[in-house]
């Protein structure tokens, strides 16, 4: 990261940055920033390799079958339309090992893995102009691409689906198929770390980890503790039953009986973690996915998840919701209380903690003067913020009294000092009736 960021202990940082702690009671502008964006690392069959990609909303619906390789609603989908129910954007990188593209005479398939070899490549002379050769390009039955040309590779246009090689004779076929592409061998830990390595320059409000592998889960949780605890990058990790005792990873601890992987329950959660807004809660919200969920628990084993800091799927007649809104989290201190416990209160502190790290990068930093004019215009803007917060119900009981801005130890740096009370959802109903 170019700036410093994080927590801190004594003003002695070296970079330059935003350094913000959140304890317990004992962009350019002050405006909110959008959430709503999702990072997962998964196998796939089909996609971009060794890297980064975006995928909207639209982009799902729109071009699912290019960057996926399926249709938008083929069965082998149904995790990433989970995801998707509570995310407008969410940023992939495909896990695989030692992957193989497929191949004919006339081209290579675009990526890696096993779904390009279900693409087809047919020849025939064009009816109009019989000196010309139609290529057409076939995925299963569907054609994704035909083109017209002279009878030769040199004249074909790469498309979404084949790279087409050079100097190769057009001859009349009904169908040559591509072959030999494979996914690999079984994805590893080192796999995961490139997946993670990739994702750090990018801004999510929740990253997935779809692996079972207690080593692979660790790495999730220690790459989510060092982005926020050292470099100040706020957003929470979603994994299987992993007990992190951690505000920033989020443990489901469902099954699924449906998937050959019983985590798939992370691709929702992952989604409506990073979705939520900051003054709603996910506590009780249905599940609306495709997965059929193991529910089959007992009140008292319901009441020792929630304790826990188990996020866990429950049944209410015949539908299956949210129990409780919960983190890892369960190591209460004077310092950290049982609010830090709560997802709805972290989503807040980190909303304020990215907000006002971009504000300050980006406005502040280098360029306003650290004198009483420039201390009053930066409590300003967090002022500003934290009624905008306000409005929306997710703070309460804020006065300007609440934020105190002074110089720091040198003459560069400032401190500023904030109150906050989030506010949550309802959750609880205690009501004493009296009879007459």
């Amino acid at each position: 990261m170019a700036l410093g960021g994080g927590t801190f202990l004594t003003q002695n940082k070296k970079l330059n940055g935003t350094y913000i702690n959140f304890v317990s009671v004992a962009r350019a502008t002050a405006s909110l920033g959008d959430r709503g964006y999702a990072a997962l690392p998964i196998p796939l069959d089909w996609g971009v390799d060794g890297e980064v990609f975006t995928v909207t909303q639209s982009d799902l619906q729109k071009n699912c079958q290019s960057i996926f390789g399926y249709d938008y609603t083929h069965e082998k989908l149904k995790g990433i339309r989970d995801l998707f129910k509570n995310i407008h954007t969410a940023f992939f990188y495909k896990l695989m090992k030692n992957g193989v593209a497929a191949s004919n005479v006339y081209g290579t398939a675009r990526h890696k893995g096993v779904r390009g070899n279900d693409l087809t490549t047919v020849v025939q002379p064009n009816v109009d102009s019989p000196e010309k050769m139609d290529v057409l390009t076939y995925l299963d039955s569907n054609l994704v691409d035909e083109q017209t040309v002279e009878p030769s590779t040199n004249h074909l246009q790469d498309n979404d689906f084949v790279v087409w090689k050079r100097d190769v004779d057009l001859m009349a076929t009904a169908g040559t198929p591509f072959t030999l592409g494979a996914n690999g061998e079984p994805v590893e830990g080192a796999e995961h770390q490139e997946a993670l390595t990739a994702l750090e320059s990018y801004t999510f409000n929740a990253i997935g980890c779809l692996s079972s592998v207690e080593t692979v889960k660790n790495l999730y949780i220690e790459f989510t503790k060092r982005l926020r605890d050292q470099v100040g990058v706020k957003f929470q990790c979603i994994v299987h039953k992993e007990k992190a005792d951690y505000e920033g990873v989020i443990s489901v601890k469902n099954n699924v009986l449906d998937d050959e992987n019983v985590t798939s329950m992370v691709f929702w959660t992952t989604g409506a973690a990073a979705g939520c807004p900051i003054n709603k809660s996910n506590t009780n919200k249905k599940y609306d996915g495709e997965f059929i969920v193991d529910t089959k628990f007992s009140q008292p084993e319901l009441e020792v998840a929630s304790k826990g800091g188990e996020f866990t799927f429950h049944q209410v007649g015949d539908e299956v919701r949210v129990l409780d809104d919960i983190n890892t989290f369960t190591s209460f201190t004077v310092e950290k209380n049982e609010d830090f416990n709560s997802n709805q209160t972290i989503r807040l502190l980190d909303q304020i903690g990215n907000d006002i790290a971009v504000l300050f990068n980006t406005k502040y930093l280098g360029q306003v003067p650290n004198d009483r004019a420039g201390q009053i215009a930066l409590w300003n803007d967090i002022t500003k913020h934290h009624q905008e917060l306000q409005k929306l119900r997710a703070l309460e009981d804020f006065t300007p009294d609440d934020v105190t801005v002074s110089k720091g130890e040198t003459k560069k740096s400032v401190v500023v000092t904030d109150y906050v009370t989030p506010v949550n959802a309802m959750a609880q109903l205690y009501m004493t009736v009296m009879v007459a």
